[in-house]
């Protein structure tokens, strides 16, 4: 019995490309490409001479992973690739399937390729399956029992295992264009064969703009939002202006995920704005992490690091200031609280940048990793046993408020890192003042050593 009950089966239970929708089918998939002159994007890959393309004309076996957002063609294109080469299409969603699932269609496809069969097999979401599941295409892969193609929307490097990776060869899918997503819309529009020509509608180049310019890049959120507007436009007038666009919209598409990768590269370019002292471009991430869902309290732990991270001692406020935005947050919810967290990422671009004792703790870090654990010199230490005296303990030491200038020459440090210096700080803000303290104190003890 196939897996695939209702389809019609090729050799060994696998089915061939379905590139043909349903009529009823959603409009994103009726309008998918069946072919790659009628694909729109990827010439970075797909151009003549362009690696995919290479790979697909010469009819190389080999496996591949497609990286890129919701909604750029990573499915079409395997599709594409399996109608080409001839290929029976397995397709496989990692959140449905799992172990079991996989050895039936690994057997099925060892019967294929018995009978000279090839066998393309489309694992969505590939990054959803864990390690044993990913370790169960290794030997099918190496053996060419199957072609796999693996579409993700995360980094490859954090999400698939090696072993599966060092036989895949990785492409990265870019985003469409707003210009080329609304060309799109205008074709489903136009189409009397699959799209929506029947419905005699039309609109606005502007109308079109909008949606596509809230689909963030996904072209099957965009043609969502088409055949929403096409709906609303049928019942009236049937045209499609910027109004009923509005409608069809709602919201804005953000591509974000909390534990994936664009979380991260998003606090990343925060991150950065901060330290490059850019606060328009840090109010424009800030804005787009709260839109897109992110936890007010996650994104204040992280401006709190950016304060003793990139600020430091030129600033020294700005720890208060930011931890006093995490309170507000607290106290006041969102999206009221937010504004709290603007005006601190706010005064950290604009504040004193130092990174002085991020660098000077690092090296010190560095120092207890690489040297040996050295015993506290005596005079450093406490005396408060007979026992203890009699040793040494204490002895030596110079109480720093009986010194003139409140400071006594003593080494503090172990004798094998005596004189050693990690601290330097900056000419910025407030460290400016704690670098000529720190010159004072130096002289202190170099005339103090001299009286000697």
């Amino acid at each position: 019995m196939s897996l695939f009950d209702g389809v019609p089966e090729s050799p060994a239970g696998l089915s061939p490309s379905p590139l043909h929708a349903a009529s009823g089918a959603p409009l994103a998939e009726r309008m998918r490409p069946r072919t790659l002159e009628d694909y729109v994007g990827q010439e970075h890959l797909l151009g003549p001479g362009k690696p995919l393309r290479v790979q697909i004309d010469r009819d190389d076996p080999g496996s591949m992973i497609f990286w890129g957002p919701p909604g750029v063609g990573k499915t079409t294109l395997a599709k594409i690739i399996a109608e080409t080469t001839k290929a029976s299409f397995v397709e496989f969603s990692a959140v449905l399937s799992g172990i079991k699932e996989i050895k039936q269609v690994m057997a099925a496809a060892a019967q294929a390729a018995e009978m000279h069969s090839r066998t393309i097999l489309f694992v969505d979401e590939i990054h959803r399956f864990n390690k044993a599941q990913q370790d169960a295409f290794l030997p099918y892969v190496e053996r060419g029992t199957i072609r796999l193609i693996g579409a993700t929307t995360e980094n490859p490097s954090f999400e698939i295992i090696s072993a599966l990776l060092s036989r895949c060869r990785v492409y990265v899918l870019q985003p469409l264009s707003e210009e080329r997503i609304a060309g799109l819309l205008r074709r489903a529009l136009e189409d009397n064969e699959r799209g929506l020509g029947p419905m005699q509608l039309t609109a606005d180049t502007d109308a079109l703009e909008l949606m596509a310019s809230y689909s963030s890049g996904d072209c099957r959120s965009a043609y969502n939002t088409l055949e929403v507007a096409a709906q609303l436009a049928s019942e009236g007038s049937k045209h499609i202006d910027k109004e009923v666009a509005k409608e069809a919209v709602q919201q804005r598409v953000l591509m974000y995920d909390k534990s994936g990768e664009e979380h991260y590269n998003l606090i990343s370019a925060l991150h950065k704005s901060v330290r490059n002292s850019d606060p328009d471009a840090a109010l424009y991430w800030l804005a787009r992490m709260f839109a897109a869902g992110e936890d007010p309290l996650y994104l204040a732990r992280r401006v709190v690091r950016m304060a003793v991270e990139d600020i430091g001692l030129a600033a020294p406020e700005a720890l208060n200031l930011c931890l006093s935005a995490k309170e507000a947050i607290d106290f006041l919810g969102s999206p009221e609280g937010d504004l709290a967290l603007a005006e601190a990422v706010v005064y950290l671009c604009l504040a004193p940048k130092s990174n002085a004792v991020y660098t000077a703790y690092g090296a010190v870090q560095q120092e207890v990793e690489q040297t040996r654990q050295e015993p506290v010199p005596l005079h450093l230490r406490n005396a408060p046993t007979k026992l203890m005296k009699e040793l040494g303990y204490s002895k030596g030491y110079r109480y720093a408020h009986d010194e003139d200038d409140r400071v006594a020459d003593m080494e503090c440090l172990p004798d094998s890192l005596r004189g050693r210096s990690y601290y330097h700080p900056t000419q910025e803000g407030r460290e400016k003042q704690l670098a000529q303290r720190m010159e004072e104190i130096r002289n202190a003890r170099l005339r103090k050593r001299g009286q000697r």
